[in-house]
């Protein structure tokens, strides 16, 4: 059986990430008190055909001790199952705009708190299974369908195989470091297509961007140096048994640079046999 423990910010996305586990094949529940999971668990390990992914949403609503939900999913994993946690998070100033375009109060606003305390309230609240958590997603820039779309990358591949899911992301500096980054590499020395009025409209993705940002062998010697920590690292994370590695590549807007050496990143993995999906953040901006 599997497992899936989906927690996160109230505001990040929690309702809509349900219901694309739900299409997925997903038997989810929402707000479980936590000291209720061990028994729960056990129901739907006796009817594993039934009960073959099981997802449960739990954040400050169910409770704050985390100690008793990591307990509560030991207990799970002795018993055989494979059990993750998803995190889903969001900036602060996403999170006030979101609650002001719904018009709902944040749960723990009833603790005579402004918006922006309870917020970060919560935020320290969660720390805990944020840093245990296998997959954090980063909701802030993502449309209802953006965030479909990623959760299915992530949990649509055979849950039979272990192999690590790699997610190769351009951004813009400009724009903020993703939060969900686990490695950040910076390529604005590389030569910027930008400055090119030709091509200047066009990103990354086109043969005519990517031959002008590897057009003096730098963006060549910089592929060599990845690709080595790549083959040094990715074993390294499986046999410790990381379930998730995103890879951020950052240039100035994110257009153009980061684009083209994402494309070649992840082109690289995925000959290699990697799990690997792309994601280009900040490219249609401007």
């Amino acid at each position: 059986m599997h497992f899936l423990i989906v927690s996160g910010m109230s505001g990040a996305g929690k309702s809509r990430a349900v219901a694309a586990l739900e299409d997925l094949g997903y038997y989810c529940v929402d707000n479980l008190p936590i000291a209720l999971i061990p028994q729960f668990a056990e129901v739907c390990y006796a009817a594993t055909e039934r009960y073959e992914r099981v997802a449960l949403v739990t954040d400050v609503r169910a409770g704050v001790d985390f100690d008793q939900l990591f307990a509560s999913l030991d207990s799970i994993k002795n018993m055989g199952c494979d059990c993750r946690i998803l995190f889903l998070d969001t900036d602060t100033n996403t999170l006030i705009r979101r609650y002001k375009e719904t018009r709902r109060k944040h749960p723990l606003m009833k603790r005579n708190l402004s918006m922006t305390e309870a917020i970060e309230k919560e935020r320290q609240l969660l720390k805990s299974i944020r840093s245990r958590a296998d997959y954090v997603v980063d909701t802030t820039r993502f449309s209802v369908t953006e965030l479909r779309e990623r959760l299915i990358q992530i949990f649509s591949q055979n849950e039979q195989n272990s192999l690590m899911q790699v997610t190769v992301q351009s951004f813009g500096f400009k724009y903020g470091i993703p939060t969900d980054a686990d490695l950040v590499f910076d390529v604005r020395f590389l030569p910027n297509p930008y400055y090119e009025i030709s091509l200047r409209e066009h990103n990354g993705t086109e043969p005519c961007v990517r031959d002008y940002v590897f057009q003096d062998g730098t963006a060549d010697e910089l592929m060599k140096h990845l690709t080595g920590l790549m083959d040094f690292l990715m074993p390294k994370y499986i046999k410790e048994g990381k379930a998730a590695l995103v890879i951020c590549i950052g240039c100035t807007g994110g257009k153009h640079r980061s684009v083209a050496i994402t494309e070649a990143l992840a082109e690289y993995i995925g000959k290699k046999g990697g799990n690997v999906s792309v994601v280009h953040r900040d490219y249609k901006r401007g």
